[in-house]
């Protein structure tokens, strides 16, 4: 999938095949997309791509309908999803995707690149849900690679990179990682009012969720949570004073 958006908040370019869709909720003052994938999940062999890139002076905010399911895989087949974003000077770039849900036995790879023209904005974030806790499911078989880069004017400005491979569950509840957490989420706000910011989302985090202020204006915050909805019931608050907006409508809890 290819999407553009230009000056006037307007969609300039738009390419899309398979069951990779997009759809344009009316907001005033961005474009707004919501990204859908008709096949109902990944599983493994799966192949999606996005390019996206928000033009000068515009403010461009992609979510998804719903959380994205990634299904048991069969052995040596794997799930790839590559999304690659782009602003340029003057640009809000917001990334605002529900959760991954992984489900026993999942495969997949996953990279988000991102590169910011000088004076442009970013507010990034990443959530992960490790099984279905309602049914009781545990991820004792999986694996997961991703990657999360942020760049600006080709130079590094952020780089995480997470492996679980195995007994994902049995890694997990290990007190040192995640003391058995059900879900987690990576944000990453690139803007001159991080530092402003700052001591107003730490008043919010639960004592599980931590922020940093890791650069000039380069503000990245980590968090745990029992499950999907304890995860979800404090990140709205925190992206909508990351945002200084009201989130896309399919974030309502």
């Amino acid at each position: 999938m290819l999407l553009s958006s230009k000056a006037g908040h307007r969609l300039d370019r738009l390419r899309q095949s398979g069951s990779f869709k997009v759809l344009f909720p009316r907001v005033e003052d961005q474009v707004q997309a919501v990204l859908l994938n008709t096949a109902g999940g990944i599983t493994g062999g799966d192949r999606f791509t996005l390019q996206a890139h928000a033009g000068a002076d515009s403010t461009l905010c992609l979510t998804t309908q719903a959380a994205e399911r990634v299904y048991a895989a069969r052995a040596g087949e794997t799930g790839r999803v590559r999304n690659r974003l782009s602003a340029a000077p003057g640009a809000r770039l917001l990334w605002l995707p529900q959760e991954t849900l992984l489900y026993r036995n999942c495969a997949l790879v996953r990279s988000l690149e991102v590169d910011l023209e000088p004076g442009a904005e970013l507010t990034l974030c990443e959530p992960l849900v490790f099984g279905r806790a309602a049914m009781g499911e545990r991820l004792t078989a999986g694996h997961l690679r991703e990657q999360i880069s942020v760049t600006r004017a080709g130079a590094p400005l952020y780089h995480d990179r997470m492996t679980l491979d195995g007994d994902i569950a049995g890694h997990l509840a290990r007190p040192g990682v995640a003391r058995g957490a059900g879900a987690m989420a990576t944000l990453v706000h690139v803007s001159p009012r991080s530092e402003a910011l700052l001591p107003q989302l730490r008043a919010l985090l639960p004592v599980s969720a931590g922020a940093s202020l890791i650069g000039a204006d380069l503000l990245v915050l980590r968090a745990l949570a029992d499950d999907s909805f304890d995860l979800r019931r404090f990140l709205i608050p925190v992206l909508t004073r990351l945002a200084g907006q009201a989130l896309p409508r399919p974030w309502t809890l």
